[in-house]
């Protein structure tokens, strides 16, 4: 195992809460949950708002169609939101009837199949009393069904590039779980990935090597580790870990989102403390998002 910091470059600051990156069409894009904006920022740390939202944007996820438009997760109200070309945003996807009121969608990943994984958090958060999460599936066809249930606050999710395995953040179990990917897009065969210990992780990624990084907020890291377990790096900075992408012209450069954290209700209002961070990766990116 390898810790500490390495080189770090700040690409971005002055965030008010930045979640959900994703390297895409050679820029870093991210949800800013306080400004409730969509942003990209590319290697040299010009920024560009992609999409404005007037919703509620605690939680808001985002990913791609195949033809490139934009999907915004309007966590509230159960609307996966499409960008048009014209920058204007219509529903794509109607969720709302298959969670309780009150428990926000989260995060939202495209596999290579066209289908996307949909989780909910399963419990209004925050302030409400702890309920197990789910994951659903949106088919390429438009239809929509629960895949997965029983999984303790859901957050970052992943999917490997053979579009075999779907991998998901167990935050409130502290582990890493795994799913086998039916034809169907069906979730079966559930196992722990990795256990994470006194780790609570948050968003993923996964890198060609077959490890998995995790931001993890109270401890301010972000930790790569195999399949079992096994702890291979980590990145310690001075503020909470919310998020991590691997992307960069040749695919090695981990994007960490991170800010302090002083709870929801501090999230925009005060200091915008967001920042955007990179440092060099052992291996490129894989599979989704």
């Amino acid at each position: 195992m390898s810790s500490g910091t390495p080189p770090l470059r700040q690409l971005m600051a002055g965030i008010a809460f930045g979640e959900s990156p994703r390297w895409h069409d050679g820029r870093l894009w991210f949800a800013d949950w306080g400004a409730q904006q969509v942003i990209a920022v590319d290697l040299g740390g010009h920024s560009e708002v992609m999409a404005r939202v007037d919703f509620p944007s605690f939680p808001m996820s985002i990913d791609w169609l195949p033809d490139g438009r934009l999907l915004i997760m309007s966590a509230r109200d159960g609307r996966l939101l499409r960008q048009e070309p014209d920058g204007s945003l219509v529903t794509h996807a109607e969720l709302s009837g298959l969670a309780g009121q009150g428990h926000p969608w989260n995060e939202i990943v495209v596999d290579g199949r066209d289908s996307a994984y949909i989780n909910n958090i399963g419990f209004e958060f925050p302030g409400g009393d702890f309920a197990p999460g789910t994951i659903v599936l949106l088919g390429s066809d438009g239809s929509v069904r629960q895949v997965a249930d029983g999984i303790a606050f859901p957050n970052g999710m992943a999917v490997t590039a053979d579009n075999s395995t779907l991998i998901v953040a167990e935050s409130y179990a502290s582990k890493l779980t795994a799913f086998e990917i039916a034809e169907d897009g069906s979730l079966a065969g559930r196992r722990t990935w990795a256990d994470t210990p006194g780790d609570h992780p948050d968003g993923i990624c996964l890198d060609a090597d077959g490890a998995v990084w995790y931001a993890d907020v109270g401890n301010k890291h972000c930790v790569r580790v195999a399949e079992g377990g096994e702890v291979l790096k980590t990145i310690e900075i001075d503020r909470g870990c919310f998020a991590c992408m691997l992307g960069g012209e040749d695919g090695r450069t981990l994007f960490i989102v991170a800010q302090e954290w002083g709870g929801p209700e501090h999230m925009q209002a005060g200091e915008r403390t967001g920042r955007v961070l990179a440092a060099r990766a052992p291996a490129p990116g894989a599979g989704w998002p």
